[in-house]
């Protein structure tokens, strides 16, 4: 007779294990603990077999018949249903998950690229709580597009940036054999408005007072107030400013970036001014033995974050009296505004923060413009003096003492 949901129920365990029949080979198993599970006992090949289906109840009565239907067709294409649900089990097993996935991109890709702990970072925290133990090929592009609804209801901006990592992910996925293709290929972008921010005097002079390490009215770090500043006066990336090490600075007062922390994969050398290597030598105070300027307050032995920053200023642009929000970015386009102000040419220009030259000039003008570039960084360290109400040093001499090897 065939088994009901109130007989199963109802069924009380016993001291041994004992089967109950549904028929045509499907059992409820009953353990001495009360644990119930189906069984489906079966021929093939001349040989008893048997494949459990699921725990009750887990697994329903109505879905036990089920799986019980799809194992009786297989025995009788003679194909054993207990083996093809242990190599199916198996193969799903061996399936990277999502986390997996992220894990190897970062030691094959993410990690060498200039953003690459930045991109992590996103996926860590908006890809890894909702897909993590997920098997890649589960992914489908309505799962993409509702992930990023989801970060771009609160923050547009980032959803951005997350669906830029995530879709090379998966194109990596892709050409490493994971999967066939990938489900996010030809997603969209939504447009940006480019930023235009650009601070005025009155907020660069507000900044800085903020930033001076004597204000106690702010609960900042102050490695980040430094690293801050020195965007300002270099206007270089903050992920390059925050990751500066003390052996990228030569002996006669150039920090030199190699390529592989560069956005363009080109090296760059910033003239540093007085006023920097003042900022410089306040940063020893609180690197320790750390191989980089402006170490993480938090992690040994790591420098501080872009992260970070922006998260000073999120926290504490209205308190200390700005009227709009800005980014550390943001301090890099002041700069290169401010040049253009000064009159400092846009050739110049563009070489201080870093920018390839463009066309026909890209090929057959190969000079470093390193002499102008300090040229312009001392005027507009002048500039900034001016503005922030600071006065001119009595001597333009810049002597540089290098910190001894750690």
């Amino acid at each position: 007779m065939a088994l009901s949901d109130i007989q199963i129920k109802k069924l009380p365990p016993k001291e041994i294990r004992f089967e109950i029949a549904d028929g045509n080979g499907l059992y409820l198993r009953v353990m001495p603990t009360g644990t119930r599970s189906w069984v489906y006992r079966y021929m093939i090949d001349g040989k008893a077999s048997r494949m459990t289906l699921g725990q009750y109840p887990a697994t329903s009565l109505a879905e036990a018949r089920e799986r019980h239907s799809k194992a009786v067709m297989d025995v009788k294409r003679g194909i054993d249903p207990g083996a093809k649900a242990k190599e199916a089990k198996a193969t799903s097993k061996a399936a990277p998950t999502i986390e997996n996935l992220i894990e190897e991109f970062w030691e094959m890709e993410l990690q060498r690229t200039p953003s690459g702990k930045e991109r992590k970072r996103l996926m860590m925290k908006d890809v890894m709580p909702v897909w993590g133990s997920r098997k890649v090929t589960s992914i489908t592009r309505r799962d993409g597009v509702l992930l990023l609804d989801g970060v771009r209801a609160r923050a547009p901006i980032t959803a951005n940036r997350l669906q830029g990592v995530i879709v090379r992910m998966f194109h990596f996925a892709a050409e490493r054999g994971v999967l066939e293709h990938s489900p996010l290929t030809a997603m969209r972008m939504p447009t940006e408005q480019p930023r235009r921010r650009v601070l005025t005097d009155d907020e660069i002079k507000l900044l800085w007072a903020t930033l001076d390490l004597e204000n106690m009215a702010l609960d900042v770090f102050r490695v980040s107030k430094l690293a801050l500043k020195m965007i300002l006066l270099t206007g270089q990336r903050p992920g390059e400013v925050c990751g500066m090490a003390w052996d990228e600075i030569d002996a006669v007062g150039n920090w030199n970036i190699p390529p592989e922390r560069r956005k363009g994969r080109e090296a760059q050398c910033v003239p540093l001014t007085g006023m920097v290597l003042e900022i410089i030598e306040q940063a020893k105070t609180y690197s320790g033995e750390s191989r980089f300027v402006f170490a993480s307050a938090v992690k040994v032995d790591s420098p501080t974050t872009t992260h970070a920053l922006s998260d000073v200023i999120l926290r504490h642009w209205k308190q200390v009296g700005f009227k709009e929000p800005f980014t550390p970015h943001d301090l890099r386009r002041t700069l290169r505004t401010r040049l253009a102000e000064i009159g400092i040419d846009d050739v110049v220009s563009e070489r201080v923060l870093g920018h390839k030259l463009q066309g026909i000039m890209a090929v057959y003008n190969r000079h470093g413009y390193d002499n102008e570039k300090r040229q312009a960084l001392e005027k507009w360290a002048r500039k900034l003096r001016q503005i922030v109400g600071i006065e001119e040093p009595i001597s333009d001499n810049i002597i540089l003492l290098r910190r001894a090897a750690v």
